[in-house]
């Protein structure tokens, strides 16, 4: 199987973009409400199909996009998380997703970190927002920790446009001195 990208490992996770394998933990994840439900709500397995295809177009075309997440341990697929920039959209964005099952583990953050590095080091980014539908405090606490602030109200663009979304965002000289790290990129 081609490599669409990298594969970035942190200390209990693996991210790397999805692939044909992943479609049916892709199908278990958009048939949880819980987990879907400020992402859009559950879809059906043709609609996940065309996103995956869409995700690997991504990978292809642009060289990023969402990564799947794997749990080092187990080898499971946990969820999707990752630097995303379709057309009309408000920023560059750092999104992240997983199955309900690995909350509160700390994973989303793991995952989200190794991103926002990924978004700032090799695509060069100068700054990283992050779209939270209002109510989504799970995902506003996360962005929080990584040190992100809310700067208003955005909009998507369709078939998005009538959800609303608030944006948060920081500069790369903002993750810079979060992380430590000294130097342009």
């Amino acid at each position: 199987m081609m490599s669409l990208g990298p594969t970035i490992e942190t200390d209990r996770l693996l991210l790397r973009p999805p692939s044909a394998e992943d479609f049916d933990s892709f199908c278990a994840f958009f048939a949880d409400p819980e987990a879907t439900r400020f992402i859009g709500g559950v879809q059906s397995p043709s609609v996940v199909w065309r996103s995956i295809r869409t995700m690997a177009g991504a990978w292809a075309l642009d060289g990023f996009h969402f990564f799947s997440v794997i749990e080092k341990r187990s080898g499971d697929w946990i969820g999707r998380v990752g630097p995303i920039y379709p057309l009309g959209w408000p920023g560059p964005e750092v999104g992240w997703s997983l199955i309900s099952s690995h909350w509160r583990k700390g994973y989303a953050r793991e995952a989200a970190t190794a991103s926002m590095d990924f978004a700032f080091s090799k695509l060069g980014w100068d700054r990283v927002i992050h779209t939270i539908t209002p109510g989504n405090e799970r995902s506003a606490k996360l962005a929080t920790l990584l040190g992100s602030r809310k700067t208003g109200q955005g909009v998507l663009p369709e078939p998005f446009s009538h959800l609303p979304v608030e944006i948060w965002e920081q500069s790369r000289k903002q993750w810079q001195s979060r992380r430590g790290f000294s130097g342009s990129a």
